[in-house]
């Protein structure tokens, strides 16, 4: 935890002149999807609002709205927690990817499209796994679906989805098999950039819709067995 609250008081910057319980909740959010406070991990008050400088009533509103996204839970006489997820919320998470990401290339539109971010994480993906650095696979892979979505030029539809990845790096974190979960997607991730260069949304839609159904697949098998183990 040490290691963690030195990393997060580097973040401080961040908060500009105004800390604000947004801000401190953005902050929080993206080191809980980095993997810095893992699933079950007890989030301690004093500590983090002493290593960002915020008081207690912001961090508990930062914390609130965490709660609401799903990503903390408050246990009664406990403390607040990372979140651990239920199978079925591994399925609803997957549910919805379906649902959004399917819908944003279905209604792109006229092609060019604007896929430089698509194609920087494709980038991304393989310079990590040229180096065996498999989490760092696995968050490029997460910016591969989130510049997806940012096709959309939907700023509600790329908060939703925002949450909704931060809540599936939640079971990555329990799965932490991270070369078996992430290897295989790198070539699908280059399949469908190279359907949407090419203006064929149709392909990419069922590259992506059958990429998802793997995916949930491959994450529920395992995660359902690593979740009875800690039980």
């Amino acid at each position: 935890m040490a290691e963690q609250l030195k990393d997060l008081a580097d973040d401080r910057a961040l908060l500009g002149r105004t800390s604000t319980a947004e801000r401190v909740s953005d902050i929080l959010r993206s080191r809980i999807a980095e993997g810095y406070f893992p699933p079950g991990t007890r989030l301690s008050e004093d500590s983090i609002g002493g290593a960002l400088g915020v008081s207690r009533n912001t961090l508990r509103e930062a914390f609130r709205l965490l709660t609401h996204e799903r990503l903390l839970v408050h246990e009664l006489n406990r403390g607040v927690f990372v979140r651990v997820l239920t199978v079925e919320d591994v399925e609803d998470i997957y549910r919805t990817r379906r649902l959004v990401e399917c819908a944003v290339v279905r209604g792109l539109g006229e092609p060019p499209y604007g896929l430089e971010g698509l194609a920087g994480a494709v980038a991304q993906g393989r310079a990590a796994a040229r180096e065996g650095d498999w989490k760092a696979v696995g968050t490029a892979n997460i910016h591969f679906h989130r510049e997806l979505v940012a096709l959309a030029a939907s700023e509600r539809t790329a908060e939703l989805m925002r949450s909704v990845f931060a809540e599936l790096r939640l079971a990555f974190h329990v799965v932490d098999e991270p070369e078996r979960l992430h290897e295989p997607y790198i070539a699908r991730n280059v399949a469908i950039l190279e359907a949407l260069q090419g203006g064929d949304r149709e392909k990419a839609e069922r590259l992506l819709a059958g990429y998802l159904d793997d995916s949930l697949e491959r994450v529920v098998e395992v995660y359902r067995r690593r979740v009875g183990e800690d039980g």
